[in-house]
């Protein structure tokens, strides 16, 4: 069993994105019960709300649906119970250490390092660029699962 945990400053559309298509291509090759796949964020700032209304609408538009899930912030108890915790930009990795502490295992890690491209996951709260966070964020679990799936 996989446990990944994906992280962003809010999580109400970078790391619910990530979420909610990786559970997608998760389920698509029949791997369900080999994963937890959850979200999470750095700050208190949206606590409780509801996934961000366009980053809504570009899951949907992709046929995803993110029904129920509320913004929660990232604990130490997050790093012991997760593999891995995938972070969508730098700042994300620097605030994810100031609540967990060091990465002493190596779980912190970004997105698009899977990818090979090693930037940090477009920002659609400053670009409003659903659709470049969409890419991004499919590009980046795609290449995710197959780094997981192939390493054995």
């Amino acid at each position: 069993m996989t446990k990944i945990l994906f992280i962003c400053h809010g999580n109400i559309c970078r790391s619910p994105m990530a979420e909610f298509v990786m559970k997608k291509l998760v389920k698509d090759a029949g791997l369900e019960r080999d994963f937890v796949i959850e979200s999470a964020a750095t700050s208190t700032e949206e606590l409780g709300n509801p996934v961000y209304p366009p980053a809504r609408r570009e899951l949907l538009r992709h046929g995803l649906t993110c029904e129920g899930k509320t913004a929660r912030q990232v604990t130490a108890e997050d790093y012991r119970r997760f593999d891995l915790l995938v972070c969508m930009d730098r700042a994300n990795i620097r605030n994810t250490q100031r609540l967990t502490g060091p990465d002493r295992e190596g779980k912190l890690r970004l997105l698009l390092d899977y990818t090979g491209e090693g930037r940090d996951v477009a920002d659609p709260w400053y670009t409003g660029d659903f659709a470049a966070t969409w890419r991004d964020v499919s590009a980046g679990c795609e290449a995710l699962l197959r780094a997981l799936t192939e390493k054995g």
